[in-house]
Formats: structure tokens, C-alpha cells, sequence
């Protein structure tokens, strides 16, 4: 009896989330996690007709899913798209701010475009959904959001310095809405994954000498599988996390933790 109580505080029964960057590897993992314990998952993506496949598939396992298709990075899509969003299926109970890029080149090489682009990606988009969220939130006095963060948070890599001030400008936002919006009853924290096999990762997994050193580095000796953090996902979209806030949560194998 005990169990099953403390199991209800893991229950996203009756919530909707939205995931941005969701159809496909980490964001459609999310989805599908979130899903599993009861949420309405809300898709999003640019491509509507990659959005339409991953829905259906969530929908074939017996899901409750819906689609968002707006560019995170303009703030006038992202607005329409919030209040339509609460309009036709629900307040937005949790928010994944999952949408992100990565550049590979040496820093002084880096092209100033694409600096700008992976800034308004990455950080940009954060700030611009999260506030629409959190405008819709605060009347109502709680909510969760949750912005995808990562080692690079933290940690440093030959030729992707933009990527990582990017991160760590997202890790420090985070703390920042945390602070600012904690009063109204919302958590905002991060969640910080570490090196996982999707579809962006495959030419690195693929890379035998990259693979030997990522495992060597890694405490638990392995690629992350995308599935490994959805338990970490619950828990911060879930009440078992009412009084985590600000806080970034690595699920990395223990990466951050080894020199």
C-alpha cells in the first residue's frame, strides 16, 4: 500500500507536457516516457510531416499525443502556437525544452552565422518558450519545466566551444527562471545527458577510436541508450520533485564525475 502511494507522486496522469524538438532521438524518447505514465505529450518540430510519423507511432502504442508544429526560435510562432496549444487541449502542466544543434570547427575558424544560429537554437529557444509557458503558468500557480542541458554544461571539447558556452548558458538560465519564477509554485530545473546513442550520435558510435576513448572516459563504460533517461525525465516533470529547483541533473554514466 505504501509503494503504490509513493508510485502516485511518479503519475503524470491528467497532465499535458509539451516537448520541444520531439520527433525524433532524445525528445521523442522523452515523449514516449512521459507518455508511459499517464501525460498528454504535445510533439514538436518543424517538419510536419516528421512530427505526423512520430506521432503515430506514440499513438499506435496507445498513447495520448498531439502535435505543435512552430520554430522555437521566433517568438511570435512560438506565442501562437503556446496559446493554441492551451487553448484547444489544455493548460501546459510541464514543458521539455529539448530543441538544440551542434556545429563542429575549430573556435577561430567558427563562422559568425553560424554562432548566431546555434545561439538562437539553443539558448534563444529556451528563453522564448519557456516565458510563454511560464506566463500561462504563473496565473495558475504551479508547473514544471525542464531545459535540456548537458555535460558540455559543464565540460569542454576540442572544436565545439560555441556548443558548450551554449549549454552552459543554458544551465545558468536555468537557475535563473528557477529563481524568478520559484515563488509561483513552478520547478524549473535541467536535465544534463551525457553521451547517448540517437541519430546525431551514429557517426561518432560508429567511430571505433572516438567509441574506446568515450568508454574509457565513462565510469559506467558504455553509451547512454535514450531510454536510460527517461526515468530522470519523470521524476523532474513529476510532484516526486516539488522542492527540486534549480537544479541540473546529469545523466551521464558518471562523466562529470570523472577527470
Amino acid at each position: 500500500m505504501e509503494l503504490q502511494e509513493g508510485l502516485k507522486r511518479f503519475s503524470l496522469a491528467g497532465r499535458i507536457a509539451v516537448i520541444t524538438g520531439s520527433s525524433s532521438g532524445i525528445g521523442f524518447a522523452l515523449a514516449r516516457g512521459l507518455a508511459s505514465v499517464g501525460a498528454t505529450v504535445v510533439l514538436n518540430g518543424r517538419n510536419e510531416e516528421k512530427l505526423a510519423r512520430a506521432a503515430a507511432q506514440l499513438r499506435a502504442e496507445d498513447y495520448q499525443i498531439h502535435t505543435s508544429a512552430f520554430d522555437a526560435t521566433s517568438g511570435d510562432s512560438v506565442e501562437a502556437a503556446i496559446g493554441q496549444i492551451e487553448q484547444e487541449i489544455g493548460p501546459i502542466d510541464i514543458l521539455f525544452n529539448n530543441a538544440g544543434m551542434q556545429r563542429r570547427a575549430p573556435l577561430e575558424e567558427f563562422p559568425e552565422d553560424q554562432w548566431h544560429e546555434l545561439m538562437r537554437t539553443n539558448v534563444d529557444s529556451v528563453f522564448l518558450v519557456a516565458k510563454a509557458v511560464a506566463l500561462r503558468m504563473i496565473p495558475r500557480r504551479r508547473g514544471k519545466i525542464i531545459n535540456i542541458c548537458s555535460v558540455q554544461s559543464e565540460l569542454g571539447r576540442p572544436n565545439i566551444a560555441p556548443y558548450t558556452a551554449s549549454k552552459g548558458a543554458v544551465k545558468m538560465l536555468t537557475k535563473g527562471m528557477a529563481i524568478d519564477w520559484g515563488k509561483h509554485g513552478i520547478q524549473v530545473n535541467g536535465l544534463g545527458p551525457g553521451y547517448f546513442k540517437t541519430e546525431l550520435t551514429a557517426a561518432l558510435v560508429n567511430d571505433q577510436v572516438f567509441t574506446d576513448w568515450l568508454v574509457a572516459r565513462t565510469p559506467s563504460r558504455k553509451w547512454g541508450d535514450v531510454e536510460e533517461l527517461t526515468g530522470a525525465a519523470i521524476f523532474l516533470a513529476s510532484d516526486a520533485s516539488n522542492f527540486v529547483n534549480g537544479h541540473i541533473l546529469y545523466v551521464d554514466g558518471g562523466v562529470t564525475a570523472m577527470l
